[in-house]
């Protein structure tokens, strides 16, 4: 028992220490990344322009953000650029039981993801170079103490934050690769009942790292064409952390959980009809099959299993933006993202569904500063689980989010 306790100090003090090693990241962020549930728990809301434009953004790829949709992108941008920005969403899911008797909602919170982008490419010179700062999944979600699923989820939230340096190569004056590593740190809490207990709660809180990789192509073999790609490595997370379990193990135990992310591959191609219109369409594919069982060890009741099983899935995006006089621009966008959750396991901490993403945007890129702001609708059909378990029901959604960004050029 003192060799456990003395681990878990041990462990508990790594913990804390990971997470003073990212502080200067929050700082740089303005806020600590607050988590976001869409999509399964990926978030590729990254920026306001390119929101905008339901995110079709890969083969366009002209803002400091290209470094996250793709990175090839910044041997176009000259000088030096800074670029600072925030995605924040409205979390709504709603919970109807299959008689009918019950209904829930999650906790209403506004949540705020940030991102930082900076690129400099010289004028003289074919490479440029970037660091991106951003949350490409997230999860928050809270479901009252009192949902009859509650040995299933109450709580779950995610924070996985990217550095992302890049180096970007003009191959030629039509065609352009970007790569780059990812730096990624996690830190995941989710909560749930046991035993059909009332106020029964079992916890779990741990963080970890991962590194992972970047590449984008830009080719842009006609004046009114250009086409893109995008690329994003597979990561694992070992968290490590406390669980606890209340009543009965009060005592906080050492416990970890090893969690996969997915790659993902996008691409596009954009069309300039004119030198005012820019039409473009995305396919986004995210290999979510790796997400199988999460295994909580060594927790105050043994092992204990998260079954998620989740199907590889499609986003399919469409933007088009009207470039206006005085350096002003409109667009208008939208995406369909297929549903990711699996209907035999689903989880009430991930309600995904279907979802169409509607999206407006205005802005303007003057000389040295550029500023964008963005909104969205997310809504999808309802989403009918029968299992068989405490989980079936009517689970609906409704999101509304609002996007923006500054930059400077000096």
């Amino acid at each position: 028992m003192k060799n456990q306790n003395i681990l878990a100090n041990y462990r508990h003090e790594r913990m804390s220490k990971n997470k003073h090693c990212f502080i200067w990241l929050y700082c740089l962020a303005f806020v600590l990344p607050v988590n976001v549930f869409a999509l399964g728990f990926r978030i590729p809301n990254q920026d306001a322009e390119a929101t905008a434009r339901g995110n079709a953004y890969v083969a366009t790829a002209d803002n400091p953000s290209a470094i996250y949709y793709n990175s090839a992108g910044i041997t176009h941008i000259k000088g030096l650029n800074v670029q600072f920005g925030g995605h924040a969403i409205s979390v709504n899911s709603h919970f109807e039981s299959s008689s009918g008797a019950i209904e829930a909602d999650t906790k209403s919170e506004l949540q705020l993801v940030p991102q930082i982008f900076c690129t400099y490419a010289p004028e003289d010179s074919p490479f440029a170079f970037g660091l991106g700062i951003y949350v490409p999944f997230g999860l928050g979600l809270e479901w009252p103490d009192a949902v009859p699923f509650r040995d299933y989820a109450l709580e779950g939230r995610l924070q996985y934050t990217t550095v992302n340096p890049v180096v970007a190569w003009q191959i030629t004056p039509t065609l352009s690769i970007g790569v780059g590593p990812t730096i990624n740190y996690g830190l995941v809490n989710l909560r749930q009942g046991f035993g059909g207990i009332p106020g029964s709660n079992f916890e779990f809180e741990g963080d970890g790292f991962a590194f992972g990789g970047k590449v984008g192509l830009l080719w842009q073999p006609h004046p009114k064409w250009s086409l893109g790609l995008n690329y994003c490595s597979p990561t694992t997370v070992n968290f490590d952390g406390d669980s606890t379990a209340v009543p009965g193990a009060p005592n906080k135990t050492s416990t970890s959980a090893e969690m996969d992310f997915p790659q993902f591959i996008v691409g596009g191609i954009s069309f300039r009809p004119t030198t005012n219109w820019n039409v473009e369409v995305d396919i986004d594919w995210t290999d979510w099959d790796t997400l199988n069982t999460v295994t909580f060890e060594n927790t105050a009741f043994g092992d204990v299993p998260l079954r998620l099983n989740w199907e590889s899935s499609f986003l399919y995006h469409l933007g088009i933006t009207r470039y206006l006089q005085n350096h002003y621009w409109v667009s208008a966008g939208y995406f369909f993202s297929e549903n990711s959750t699996s209907q035999t396991d689903f989880t009430p901490v991930v309600p995904d569904t279907d979802l169409h993403v509607v999206s407006l945007g205005v802005g303007r890129k003057g000389e040295h500063w550029s500023w964008a702001l963005s909104g969205q609708i997310i809504t999808g059909p309802e989403r009918n689980v029968d299992n068989g378990n405490a989980t079936d029901g009517t689970y609906q959604f409704s999101n509304q989010a609002v996007n923006f960004s500054v930059a400077y050029r000096f």
